[in-house]
């Protein structure tokens, strides 16, 4: 059997397995927004067990993915998604922890059965659009082989649609609105936040940040705020170089500081990603913020409503290790 009769039989065993598992991410209600943490660990260190940062929001047949960490296809299977049927993604930013696993949901989303129809649509900051420009010519090959002469998938599938994106509105479809707030990633310019907005419910997702009053004001009064944050002193046992350990830090969001953000922003539920093993965020925030607070999980979904819905993975099925 050639590597890519085996690669196409491996992409029908994972499309196949996914369809037959209940789907956990429809909302209960067709008011209601569905989140789930695909990923919730720091990068960019591998880690057994743990998926990178990512995020799937859902509104009725609507899925917008943000961000495409290291596990992401992995965890669209594990929560009952089918790899072809996910073709929005929002980056917050071009650190290689954010989008790794963008090349699996370009070529696997496509090389499942049935493959992905439609073209894979991408916003991010400036750089996106070149930065897929590039990946379909580093799969020309595999791209050629399936779509021209052997699997002979749709041509459509494959095409990507990129968006250099702007602070502001950046989609407006079906009562759904996504707007892009800049954030303040140090050097790392310019990386954005999103606000998802739908039937009278909102999502902020921070994406990477130290503490934005941007993010204050465009998150203010949401539903849910997903927020990054990071262990300083965790990072100071582990990175030997201390230069390196403070300019980390100072990119990010400290515990404390986020209690602040939270307190300004009055979310309805805030919520800590972009998480490093073995933290004690959670704790420390909690004795300054006195909101409703949650440490996310991978596979943890939350339902966005007149009341919002929390449901943890059954234990060992996924998280942080």
């Amino acid at each position: 059997m050639s590597v890519i009769s085996r690669f196409a039989l491996a992409a029908l065993y994972i499309s196949t397995f996914a369809g037959t598992l209940p789907s956990q991410v429809s909302p209960s209600s067709a008011s209601q927004i569905r989140v789930t943490l695909l990923g919730t660990a720091a990068g960019p260190p591998v880690r057994v067990g743990a998926a990178g940062i990512s995020t799937l929001v859902e509104v009725g047949q609507d899925r917008f993915l943000f961000d495409a960490g290291r596990g992401l296809m992995q965890r669209l299977v594990q929560a009952g998604v089918r790899v072809n049927a996910v073709n929005k993604l929002f980056l917050t930013h071009l650190h290689s922890d954010h989008v790794i696993d963008v090349p699996d949901l370009l070529l696997m989303g496509w090389s499942a059965t049935p493959a992905r129809s439609v073209p894979l649509e991408v916003w991010g900051p400036e750089g996106t659009r070149d930065m897929m420009t590039h990946l379909e010519q580093a799969f020309a090959f595999d791209i050629h082989m399936r779509r021209d002469v052997d699997e002979h998938h749709p041509p459509a599938g494959i095409q990507v649609v990129a968006h250099d994106v702007r602070e502001g509105a950046v989609y407006a479809t079906n009562a759904v609105r996504i707007t892009a707030f800049l954030v303040d990633h140090g050097p790392v310019q310019p990386a954005y936040g999103y606000r998802l907005d739908f039937g009278g419910h909102s999502v902020c997702l921070s994406g990477d940040t130290r503490p934005s009053q941007n993010l204050v004001d465009k998150c203010h009064d949401v539903d849910v705020l997903i927020h990054e944050v990071i262990d300083a002193e965790l990072v100071r046992r582990s990175v030997p170089n201390a230069r390196v350990a403070e300019s980390i830090i100072a990119h990010h969001t400290t515990a404390d500081q986020a209690a602040d953000v939270f307190q300004r922003a009055h979310p309805r539920l805030a919520v800590f990603s972009h998480l490093q093993p073995a933290s004690a965020v959670l704790e420390r925030a909690r004795r300054l913020y006195r909101g409703r607070l949650e440490e996310g999980d991978d596979l943890m979904t939350i339902d966005v409503g007149s009341e919002i819905v929390v449901k943890r993975p059954p234990p060992g099925s996924a998280g942080r290790s």
